[in-house]
């Protein structure tokens, strides 16, 4: 295990059911530096009894991932509060079954945001009354 607040960085070992205790961990108060939590061979688990919370105050906190990042509430509800809230890379879907996904409308400005009944995004041309379908091509072709 290497906890470095030099490198701002907590290394967890390799092997079986190893894991960190702390009430908290820092990483040191320079601009430059930052705290970062890496496995990077297993599976990295953050979990307490009353929740976890992750917070930044004067920055931004960011997650990637190589796969799917899956945000899940078992009971309660997931709450995005934000000024604006961006969706990017979202294909334009077409109800014409013959224009396939990702065809852009040249003239169109205001979208709609649809879902498909697999829970994927996409973008209608807005219109009077609402152009999302579940025969949309993006539906069709996921």
């Amino acid at each position: 295990m290497l906890i470095s607040p030099r490198h701002g960085t907590i290394r967890l070992p390799e092997g079986p059911k190893r894991g960190l205790k702390k009430p908290r961990a820092k990483g040191q108060p320079q601009e430059s530096q930052r705290l970062m939590l890496e496995s990077p061979t297993r599976t990295l688990t953050l979990e307490a009894p009353k929740g976890v919370e992750v917070n930044a105050g004067v920055g931004e906190f960011r997650a990637s991932c190589r796969k799917d990042l899956t945000l899940e509430s078992s009971e309660g509800e997931i709450f995005l509060n934000a000024n604006s809230i961006r969706l990017g890379n979202l294909p334009h879907g077409s109800v014409d079954p013959l224009l396939g996904p990702g065809t852009s409308y040249p003239k169109q400005t205001v979208y709609e945001v649809c879902v498909c009944p697999s829970g994927k995004l996409y973008l209608s041309p807005a219109e009077s009354a609402s152009t999302c379908q579940t025969t949309n091509s993006v539906c069709l072709w996921s």
